[in-house]
């Protein structure tokens, strides 16, 4: 099996660049990579993603929903094929994501989030998440508040609850969590990624008994 890292965070904390420079350092080593985001990397999950970011009418169990109808296609189609290939996948947002937003967040029940998760991945889990933290009004001063989408307009209050779930998570299982302050410099956040990414990878290869 391949490597399945996943990049997590508040709104403003940084996901798309982080996700994108390791998932570009990796093929510079000569890895082979698929870089995908959620909702999103598929022709169904771009259109449930432009929903879930302009409706109006959209109740948070419906947002759980089409969240997990996403993820489930993505998996099918992009992850699950690339991990049994070998490659390492890069993910900007998964799992924790939903537990985060819709579970601390909205307040749905988290054990029924996880439960709807773990049927949506068919049980595949990230080797290694990278949580971006910072506070939830630094995090959203990064944006242009007139482009906002329907999650970034919630209040502030959300957007706390959102990042102590976060923290929460990964509180709760040090071991495949690597929680980075996200007001680093950029050069110094990838760096510290790939610190830990790398080993990662040097050890899949040993097992497969080749280098990447």
């Amino acid at each position: 099996m391949g490597l399945f890292v996943v990049f997590e965070g508040i709104e403003g904390s940084g996901k798309s660049t982080q996700s994108g420079a390791l998932a570009h350092r990796l093929q510079q080593a000569g890895v082979p990579v698929a870089a995908v985001r959620e909702p999103g990397s598929t022709v169904i999950g771009e259109e449930i993603s432009r929903l879930l970011k302009t409706g109006d009418d959209i109740d948070p169990l419906s947002e759980l929903f089409l969240f997990s109808a996403a993820r489930s296609l993505l998996i099918a189609s992009v992850i699950a094929p690339a991990l049994e290939r070998g490659d390492a996948v890069v993910c900007d947002r998964y799992i924790h994501s939903t537990a985060a937003y819709q579970g601390y967040g909205r307040g749905l029940d988290i054990a029924a989030i996880h439960k709807i998760s773990n049927i949506a991945t068919r049980g595949i889990v990230p080797d290694l998440t990278v949580l971006l933290d910072l506070p939830a009004e630094e995090g959203l001063g990064r944006k242009t508040a007139d482009t906002f989408d329907r999650f970034e307009r919630e209040a502030q209050e959300f957007h706390r609850r959102v990042r102590a779930g976060y923290l929460e998570l990964a509180e709760g299982d040090p071991n495949h969590w690597l929680v980075l302050d996200a007001r680093d410099s950029e050069e110094s956040l990838s760096g510290n990624v790939w610190r830990h990414v790398w080993p990662l990878v040097e050890s899949r290869s040993a097992s497969q008994g080749a280098r990447p």
